[in-house]
């Protein structure tokens, strides 16, 4: 879904005309030090939304794959959750231990700025609400700022109770009822999300396995939820009902597939599919896969909240609807005969489709009204 065929930074109008992507902004302040870029794919459904990450790419065509690669990704998980708002994302080439600065993300807050609203941020992979407080001192169209300035918060619970709500849904799929209560459910990663997400499977009384290579998380999770903790390699293998890939993404791949017991998969971790051909390879092995841009949308679905003044429980309502989000994806996968991560694609591109073609229609009658006025 969201591969790119960027092979120089000569191939980027090619691959935009490939791939319908609309705008990229490379963005560079030489007093800060900033170098971003700024990847907005598809704004049909309203203004691009996605996250700014910070990381220290081996090179300048490395950071645009990542940009362009992360917005389409964005594209398909606001649509599938049914929010108003298109896909996009931003990188900043660098050391997050060593290169953040108030200029830096102030010099990245203008660029956004200059956008006038086509592209709306957020914290990511290495960025802070610390940064996003700075960023909106440039700039409005910035969400994940401190809860002084009206934001949400930290959004790592809300990120775990939608991932909750679509693995229940998952459970009613495959056991006809979406009680997870008895279940054994193997927890890989157990980082902020995933240990909201033990929370709620503990009080339901759902059997834990963990794993993570921070040994004090593990620690956390086997006080606080009798947790069973397991060597990182040996997660795979367990015997279980569920499997919460919740760490790394392309950890479902050719090795580790042959190794689950699990009828199901329904993770927080982005990319959880190596390739695409690893979501068939589940489909053929009778394993239930929740695409993980479907289940994990809580955390975008809490922050766009943000633009119509945020109201937690207004936020929580909307991330409850995870659940049907995913019904309907198992829906469109028996309709159609397709593996479930291609009914989810199919899911989003089917409403892009149809606003776009509403707006076409709209555009045009407009355009037929002014002419006959004339």
């Amino acid at each position: 879904m969201v591969e790119t065929n960027v092979e120089s930074r000569f191939s980027i109008f090619e691959t935009m005309e490939m791939e319908d992507y609309e705008q990229v902004v490379f963005c560079h302040d030489k007093v800060s030090g900033l170098k971003a870029i700024i990847a907005i794919h598809d704004t049909t459904l309203g203004p691009a939304l996605g996250g700014l990450r910070m990381w220290n790419y081996a090179s300048d065509e490395e950071a645009l794959i990542d940009a362009l690669r992360l917005s389409k990704g964005m594209t398909y998980k606001n649509a599938a959750a049914g929010l108003n708002l298109g896909g996009g994302k931003a990188v900043i080439i660098g050391d997050a231990k060593t290169q953040k600065s108030e200029a830096l993300f102030r010099a990245f807050g203008r660029y956004v700025q200059s956008l006038n609203g086509r592209y709306i941020t957020a914290e990511d992979v290495n960025t802070t609400v610390a940064d996003m407080d700075y960023i909106h001192m440039e700039t409005d169209f910035v969400t994940g700022v401190s809860p002084a300035f009206g934001s949400s918060g930290n959004p790592s619970p809300v990120t775990a109770y939608g991932v909750y709500r679509g693995m229940k849904a998952a459970a009613k799929e495959v056991y006809g009822t979406d009680s997870l209560g008895g279940k054994t459910i193997a927890i890989q990663g157990v980082g902020n999300v995933s240990f909201n997400l033990c929370r709620h499977l503990h009080e339901e009384g759902a059997k834990l396995i963990v794993t993570d290579i921070n040994q004090e998380a593990l620690q956390r999770a086997e006080e606080a939820f009798g947790a069973l903790i397991v060597a990182p390699e040996d997660i795979y293998s367990v015997e279980a009902d569920i499997f919460a890939p919740c760490a790394l993404g392309a950890t479902l791949n050719d090795e580790t597939i042959p190794q689950l017991k699990v009828k199901i998969i329904a993770g927080a971790a982005n990319n959880q599919l190596k390739e695409d051909r690893h979501g068939d390879m589940l489909e053929e092995r009778d394993i239930l896969y929740v695409p993980d841009f479907v289940i994990n949308a809580g955390g975008v679905i809490n922050v766009a909240d943000e633009l119509d003044g945020y109201n937690r429980d207004r936020a929580m309502k909307k991330v409850e609807l995870v659940y049907d989000a995913v019904t309907k994806v198992f829906e469109i996968a028996k309709r159609d005969h397709l593996p479930t991560y291609r009914a989810a694609e199919k899911m989003a591109e089917e409403r892009i489709a149809t606003m776009r073609s509403a707006r076409s229609q709209f555009l045009r009658r407009d355009k037929n009204i002014l002419g006959s006025r004339g």
